[in-house]
């Protein structure tokens, strides 16, 4: 049986020089085309139907790594995931409409 994961990208990117500004960008640019939403500035996540996916988007994620800054990946459970404490602030549009399976079902 195939268990939800959720994938949590968290990076620090330079952001100073026009050239560290593009390769930020392509980084975000990136993760969003690979499935990722933002929950956070610096902060995508994206939804895994088992361990395959996430080694299959882990390996993906290693090729488009920038050479500078740094870059975190954590993998939890869609179970861990439900969890979450909002502490200030609402949950964003996305995340209100979010289902776990809604992106899978594209598939």
């Amino acid at each position: 049986m195939n268990r939800l994961m959720r994938m949590l990208v968290f990076f620090d990117l330079p952001v100073k020089t026009a050239a560290e500004r593009r390769v930020a960008t392509q980084f975000r640019n990136f993760l969003l085309k690979d499935g990722y939403h933002m929950l956070q500035y610096s902060l995508y996540a994206r939804v895994c139907c088992g361990m395959d996916a996430v080694n299959t988007h882990r390996a993906r994620l290693y090729a488009h790594l920038p050479d500078n800054g740094s870059v975190r990946l954590l993998t939890i459970t869609e179970k861990q995931y439900a969890a979450i404490e909002i502490l200030v602030g609402r949950l964003s549009v996305e995340e209100e409409t979010d289902f776990p399976c809604e992106q899978l079902s594209i598939f």
